[in-house]
């Protein structure tokens, strides 16, 4: 989708995600996010790889799996509320937009690997920032 078809694919993840966390039990909810995320992650090199290869394009906009996995991590050990999924769409995006150190040089990686992984670097950078946020009682 258009503009930023990345936004749109993090968007979807966060509402799939709440709807998934709002059906599983919570002791479930962190090894899902957890096996959710690394099966994105290995599903996704390849198919960026593939990707970016039969259209001659480093990193194509319209591949959104990356997005996915950085998202998921965002939302890692957080309960499923309004504000958590809020909070950990916008800090997921902000890092992905901004792509602080070492996420800038993940993206210069190869094929799918550096397609996705800056993102899961942007994903841990949101991650990190969420526990705090959560730990210190700044965000329910």
């Amino acid at each position: 989708m258009r503009p930023g078809p990345g936004t749109w694919g993090s968007a979807a993840t966060v509402l799939l995600w709440a709807a998934l966390a709002h059906a599983l039990p919570a002791s479930a909810l962190i090894p899902t996010a957890i096996g959710l995320a690394v099966f994105v992650i290995l599903l996704g090199i390849p198919a960026a790889t593939i990707t970016a290869r039969a259209t001659g394009s480093k990193d194509p906009q319209f591949v959104v799996i990356d997005e996915v996995a950085g998202q998921l991590i965002a939302l890692i050990a957080v309960p499923p509320s309004w504000k958590t999924l809020l909070a950990g769409f916008i800090l997921f995006r902000v890092f992905d937009i901004l792509k602080p150190p070492p996420v800038r040089q993940l993206e210069r990686l190869p094929e799918g690997t550096g397609i996705v992984l800056d993102d899961v670097a942007a994903g841990l950078y949101a991650f990190g920032v969420m526990q705090i946020l959560f730990r210190f009682h700044l965000l329910k």
